[in-house]
C-alpha cells in the first residue's frame, strides 16, 4: 500500500452546536472551537470533522443548507473559519467540512427558482413529477411518510429523500454537477483537508422509479430497497473525484451504508473513490425494520462478529475509519454495553478494543470522557427530528407512550448532541446562556476539567490509547500491519492480533463483569496498555479481571 499522510492520523468529529458557546448564545460556533484547540492537540488529534455551519435553517441541524459560501451567522463568519484553518495549522492539525450534496434546503435559491419557474431550467435541479399523474413510487423517507410532497403554488411534486424541506439534488443533471464541483474546489481552495460525504450513496436513484414491496402498514418501503436497485453511482463518484479532491490531495471519508458485494475496493481501495469509507458495520446490529421499538440490544458476540467481519472485507483494500458514535447515534458507552454495566472499566475496554483495529479511529466530542446517553423525560425534550418519527411509529404500532419514549431514550440522536461537558460549572461549562438543548445532568461527574487532572481518566486513557498508535515503533503493526482474529470461538472476549513484520501485538477485552482465563498465542514480553493495575498470569494464561482490557508486545521473533 502507498503511505498517504493520513494514514496515522486520529480524527475527531466536533458537532459545533454542542461544542462549545464563545459569546453566551446558547450555541457553540467556531470561535468556540478555535478557543478548544489547545485542548483537541493535548488529547493527540491530528483531523478535526466539523459538522455542517453553512447558512441554514437548521430543520435537520445544518444538514439542510441554504446557501453553500456562506457561514450561517448563529456559528460565526467566514474570517472566524479561516482563522480556524490558520490556527489548526500552527498546531500540525487538519479541518474536515461535512459536504451535504444530496440534497439542499427548501431555502436555497436553486429550489426558490425551481417554484418560481418548475419547467425551467432550476426545476432540472430537483426530481419533480406532475401531481396529477399520481405519486410516482412509494419510497419512504428516512424522516417518515412518502418521499414525494407537492410543490408549493405548482401543479408538481418533488422528491426528498430525507425531511420535506430537504429537497433531493438531481446529479443526472450535468450542470447540478458542476455547480457542486466548484464550490468544492472553492473550499479546498481555501485551506481545508478535505470532507466527510453525508449521505453520498443516495445520489444515484433507482431509475426509472418503481414501486417496491411495503414493508410497513403505511403502504411504503424502506429506502434502503431503493438503494439496492440503484445502478451507476460510480460514474458520479469517479467524476467528481477528478474534478476537486484527486487535485488538492484532499482526505475523503464517506457515509457510505450500501456498498454492494464486491464494490469495497470500488471506495477504498488504491484508486478509491474515497481516502476512507466508515464502518458502519456494528451501528446496523439490532437493527429492526419495523423502527427503534422493534430493535435488539447489542451483545458482546454480536459487536465482535461486526467488527471482525469488517476486518476480514476491507483486507487488503484500504481503511476504514472506525467509530462507536458519531452525531447520529446514540453514545457507544449506552448502546454496547450491557445496561446496568457502564463503568469507567468498560468504557475504557470499549475504547481500547475499536481503537487498535485496522483502520483510522475517529473520536466523536465528548466520547473521550466516557459521555453517556439522556434520560427524556417526554418527547417534549427531544429535538431530533428522526426521534420525534421514531417515537409516532411507536405509539402507531401499539406501543404505550412510556414504549415509546424508551426506544428514544435508548436510540436518539440527542443523546449525543447535549452540550460537551466541559467542568462542573452550570450547563457544564458549554455556555453562560441557555443551552440550546439541555445538558446532560450527569455533567457534574463526568467532565474533562475532572479528568484531565486524574491520573486514571478516561481521557487519559484515550491519550494514551493515541499515543500507543502513534508511536513509530509500531507503526508497522498498528497502522500498517494484518489484524487477525484470537479465540473469536470464546464467549464474551474479544481478542485481536495486530501484526507487521516481526512484530506482533495482543489486544484483548474481557466484555463481561465476570473474570475469565485466555490462553496467550506465545510468550509476551511487554504489557504496553492496562486499563487496570494488574493481571494475573500462569503458564501462558492469563486470568482477566471483569471489562479488563491488555495490549501485549509478543515476543519478538527476531530475538526468539
Amino acid at each position: 500500500m502507498e503511505k498517504q499522510w493520513w494514514h496515522n492520523k486520529i480524527a475527531y468529529q466536533i458537532y459545533p452546536k454542542s461544542f462549545y458557546d464563545s459569546n453566551g448564545d446558547g450555541i457553540g460556533d467556531l470561535p468556540g472551537i478555535i478557543e478548544k484547540l489547545d485542548y483537541l492537540k493535548y488529547l493527540g488529534v491530528d483531523i478535526l470533522w466539523i459538522s455542517p455551519f453553512c447558512q441554514s435553517p437548521l430543520v435537520d441541524e445544518g444538514y439542510d443548507i441554504s446557501d453553500y459560501y456562506e457561514i450561517d451567522p448563529r456559528f460565526g463568519t467566514m474570517e472566524d473559519l479561516e482563522r480556524l484553518i490558520s490556527e489548526a495549522q500552527k498546531r500540525q492539525m487538519y479541518i474536515l467540512m461535512d459536504l451535504v450534496i444530496n440534497h439542499c434546503s427548501d431555502e436555497h435559491e436553486w429550489f426558490q427558482k425551481a417554484m418560481a419557474d418548475p419547467e425551467g431550467e432550476y426545476g432540472n435541479f430537483f426530481y419533480l413529477a406532475d401531481k396529477k399523474e399520481g405519486r410516482p413510487c412509494n419510497w419512504r423517507s428516512y424522516f417518515g411518510g412518502s418521499v414525494w410532497e407537492p410543490l408549493p403554488g405548482t401543479d408538481k411534486q418533488y422528491l426528498h429523500m430525507f425531511h420535506k424541506k430537504q429537497p433531493d439534488l438531481n446529479w443526472e443533471n450535468p450542470r447540478v454537477r458542476r455547480e457542486l464541483y466548484q464550490m468544492i474546489n472553492w473550499w479546498l481552495e481555501k485551506g481545508l483537508a478535505g470532507f466527510r460525504l453525508d449521505a453520498i450513496i443516495n445520489i444515484k436513484k433507482a431509475l426509472p422509479m418503481v414501486d417496491y414491496p411495503a414493508d410497513r402498514p403505511d403502504g411504503l418501503s424502506s429506502p434502503d430497497m431503493m438503494l439496492t436497485h440503484a445502478r451507476g453511482i460510480g460514474e458520479f463518484l469517479r467524476e467528481m473525484k477528478e474534478e476537486t479532491f484527486e487535485k488538492y490531495h484532499a482526505f475523503t471519508v464517506g457515509e457510505v451504508f450500501n456498498d454492494k458485494p464486491g464494490e469495497l475496493a470500488d471506495y477504498i481501495g488504491e484508486n478509491g473513490y474515497f481516502s476512507s469509507i466508515f464502518d458502519f458495520h456494528e451501528t446496523t446490529i439490532g437493527a429492526s425494520p419495523k423502527g427503534w421499538y422493534g430493535n435488539s440490544p447489542v451483545t458482546a458476540e454480536d459487536y465482535k462478529k461486526a467488527c471482525f467481519a469488517a476486518q476480514e472485507k476491507s483486507t487488503g483494500l484500504g481503511f476504514y475509519s472506525n467509530v462507536i458514535e458519531n452525531h447520529d447515534e446514540p453514545r457507544g458507552v449506552s448502546h454496547y454495553l450491557p445496561e446496568g454495566c457502564v463503568c469507567e472499566s468498560s468504557k475504557k475496554m470499549l475504547a481500547g478494543l475499536y481503537f487498535m483495529l485496522r483502520g483510522i479511529p475517529f473520536i466523536y466530542q465528548g466520547q473521550e470522557i466516557g459521555m453517556e446517553n439522556v434520560e427524556f423525560s417526554s418527547i417534549d425534550e427531544v429535538d431530533d427530528i428522526s426521534s420525534r418519527m421514531e417515537y409516532q411509529v411507536a405509539l402507531e404500532a401499539g406501543c404505550t407512550k412510556e414504549e415509546a419514549m424508551q426506544a428514544v431514550c435508548r436510540y436518539s440522536r440527542d443523546n449525543a448532541r447535549t452540550p460537551m461537558q466541559w467542568n462542573a460549572d452550570p450547563h457544564a461549562g458549554f455556555t453562560d446562556g441557555t443551552p440550546w438543548l439541555k445538558e446532560n445532568e450527569n455533567y457534574r461527574s463526568i467532565n474533562v476539567e475532572e479528568q484531565t487532572g486524574r491520573g486514571d481518566s478516561i481521557l487519559q486513557f484515550y491519550r494514551r490509547l493515541i499515543e500507543l498508535r502513534k508511536d513509530p515503533q509500531y507503526e508497522d503493526s498498528l497502522i500498517y500491519g494484518a489484524c487477525i482474529p484470537y479465540l473469536r470461538g470464546q464467549r464474551n472476549l474479544m481478542a485481536y492480533l495486530r501484526k507487521g513484520g516481526y512484530q506482533t501485538l495482543l489486544v484483548v477485552g474481557n466484555f463481561q463483569e465476570e473474570p475469565q482465563e485466555v490462553t496467550l498465542p506465545e510468550a509476551y514480553e511487554t504489557v504496553l496498555l492496562n486499563n487496570m493495575d494488574c493481571f494475573h498470569e500462569h503458564d501462558r494464561t492469563i486470568c482477566l479481571k471483569g471489562w479488563q482490557y491488555l495490549i501485549l508486545k509478543m515476543q519478538d521473533k527476531k530475538q526468539g
